[in-house]
């Protein structure tokens, strides 16, 4: 097999060069594997906690004391009213059998280890069984893929696409599928253990080394302290992995990712690539002339045991996955995976978790990524106007820095890894969100994404065990308050939402229908928001402005981040945009397209658009031409 040298390493395993070709903007391109005339809606649901009615909240509380949502607790009735909240997939977080301190040895699963599991329901993240489902998610543990396929045909049937979580860059440290088809190898099986690297191998190991637990700082005792017969300082495993963020020690720090083992995709700890790499220029290419560049290639066993994972969920009825920390796994495998995929499913559903800006474009066109999170730019941008201290004045730079990739980049404001919109540390109210809410969801092409419970307001101040507040706990059996208020004993209606949970509600209601019906989403952008800093009095870097266009449709999108202020001010639209919609002087009207009640008149005179706009704290309207 072919080694080539790496030109940059910066972490160990990554592996990639910065692609800083120019920025051509070609939506032929772009959406080649994504052909749509309208926006996508993805709902992240953390399904261990959505159908739960318990409400105690006991910190380090077991399966039995605080209670676990089931995949059967996604009624006909929950999905629709799901899907009616403007929702077109629904992202079901957690599903693959990962570590969990409950016990199943009668249905033939072994215990897990409490010292290398983080809380007592676990990680989402530390996969044990890539062939079966979490047991804790099955009324009938011995039937639990039946009832995931039963979720995934009632959730078709409602009209929405599924999408679950594939986690590349590593798994538990005690992986052992008893579910794998026939002729499948588990991880590690056939490695050759007594060397630290082979390019066949699944793990990277430290000969002759026990794994040695982390020392616990921080007053911090497994389950909390409780006494278990397995929570006894050691976990048995020689010779030693390494852990799955990267580090080569046999005792890992409690920091690092030390529940899960790093997965080796044929690169060397002296950062040899002993695989084939891209043609200049195939980032150009389809993902057919991906899937037949491969075809003839060796590659890496790893490689093939995630791409069979995939193709196994897609035959199941799985529509797409989320990667989890996609970037930490070479560029050559996505376009691998991803080719293998979308030839079996041209419309399938890729999101993956991207952070460094400067991969972007390798992901997207060698990976053949359809998306990815647009994190470290947008929303913590967005993030930082919301709390008072940032200024609208940075959204355009970031807007036209991913122009020609924008149809790529998906929006959120919440997912669970980030503070809850509620939570003191990010706003402390939830409605301080809703100007970022509407500037995510129309401001590009690209999916939005919300995360239950945000659409009415949960504040994440359970203290869950493992977890802290601020964030919906993915470690711990818990209760998530606002979001029971409107599961309301399972009849999914809200009948115990306060009044401002409810007006928050319909508030995302009315947005995401807008965002999935309006033509003018999936057309062309442009800004306006310097025009009217530079041109415009009353306007300030609490307000932002932008318009939308398609043929059909014109709208303009104003919002006030501003918690406290009123504005009155003459929004102009500049000459060119005019000249673009082909208006003529004179009166137009403007209808708001979210709660219908404002009616307002474009004047054009001498080619120059004047709209007199009067917004309250944290209001936005998106006014649309008659």
């Amino acid at each position: 097999m072919k080694a080539v040298k790496y030109i940059i390493v910066v972490f160990l395993f990554i592996g990639l060069s910065c692609n800083n070709e120019e920025k051509v903007v070609d939506k032929t391109i772009e959406q080649e594997n994504r052909v749509m005339n309208r926006k996508e809606v993805v709902y992240q649901v953390f399904t261990r906690l959505f159908g739960n009615t318990n409400t105690n909240n006991k910190p380090w509380g077991t399966i039995e004391e605080n209670g676990v949502g089931k995949f059967n607790d996604f009624t006909d009735k929950a999905l629709n009213e799901i899907k009616d909240l403007g929702v077109t997939h629904i992202w079901y977080t957690g599903v693959p059998h990962h570590d969990v301190i409950t016990d199943y040895a009668k249905y033939g699963i072994s215990n897990d280890d409490p010292d290398v599991v983080k809380g007592r329901a676990g990680s989402p993240y530390a996969v044990k069984d890539y062939y079966n489902v979490n047991p804790d998610l099955a009324v009938n543990v011995e039937n639990r893929l039946g009832e995931f396929k039963a979720l995934i045909d009632r959730t078709h049937a409602a009209g929405l696409k599924v999408i679950m979580d594939i986690v590349p860059n590593h798994v538990a440290r005690n992986y052992k599928s008893i579910s794998r088809p026939k002729g499948i190898k588990d991880f590690g099986e056939n490695d050759n253990k007594t060397v630290v690297f082979d390019a066949n191998n699944n793990f990277y190991y430290n000969p002759n080394e026990m794994f040695k637990v982390p020392d616990w700082e921080h007053q911090y005792m497994p389950l909390g302290g409780e006494k278990n017969v397995l929570a006894d300082g050691e976990f048995l495993e020689f010779p030693a992995k390494w852990t799955g963020n990267g580090t080569s020690a046999s005792k890992p720090n409690m920091n690092d990712w030390y529940e899960t083992v790093k997965i080796n995709y044929g690169i060397s700890p002296e950062g040899e690539k002993y695989f084939d790499e891209l043609p200049d220029g195939f980032e150009n290419e389809d993902y057919k002339k991906h899937f037949e560049f491969w075809e003839d290639k060796m590659v890496p066993n790893s490689w093939m045991k995630f791409r069979d994972i995939a193709l196994y969920w897609l035959g199941f009825g799985v529509d797409g996955f989320r990667y989890d920390m996609a970037e930490m796994v070479p560029v050559e495998f996505w376009s691998y995976m991803n080719s293998s995929i979308k030839m079996k499913k041209p419309d399938a559903f890729l999101l993956a978790e991207v952070y460094t800006p400067s991969l972007y474009r390798d992901y997207i066109k060698k990976g053949k990524m359809d998306y990815l999170y647009d994190k470290v730019q947008f929303y913590d941008t967005l993030k930082h106007v919301v709390q008072g201290y940032g200024k609208t004045d940075n959204i355009p730079p970031i807007l036209s820095d991913l122009a020609d990739i924008e149809h790529h980049m998906l929006h959120f404001l919440e997912n669970h890894d980030e503070q809850r919109i509620a939570s003191p540390d990010f706003a402390g109210k939830a409605e301080k969100g809703k100007p970022a809410m509407v500037v995510s969801a129309t401001s590009t092409t690209a999916p939005v994404m919300i995360y239950f419970g945000q659409e009415v307001g949960e504040d994440a101040s359970e203290e869950p065990g493992f977890g802290a507040p601020t964030r919906t706990s993915i470690f711990d059996y818990i209760g998530v308050p606002a979001h029971q208020r409107w599961v309301n004993d399972k009849k999914f209606d809200g009948g115990q939402l306060t009044e401002s949970e409810k007006g928050l509600r319909d508030f995302y209601k009315r947005l995401l229908n807008f965002t999935i019906n309006s033509s003018a989403l999936m057309g062309d952008y442009a800004d306006i928001h310097q025009y009217n800093r530079e041109h415009t009095e009353n306007y300030t870097d609490k307000l932002f402005s932008f318009v939308r266009y398609s043929d059909s449709e014109k709208v303009i999108v104003v919002s006030n981040f501003d918690s406290e202020n009123r504005f009155d001010f003459h929004l102009k639209i500049p000459e060119n945009i005019i000249k673009s919609w082909q208006l003529s002087d004179g009166e137009y009207e403007l209808e708001d397209q979210l709660y219908h009640k404002v009616l307002l008149k474009l004047v054009v005179e001498n080619g120059l658009g004047n709209v007199n706009i009067n917004l309250m704290p944290l209001e936005s309207f998106i006014l649309k031409m008659k």
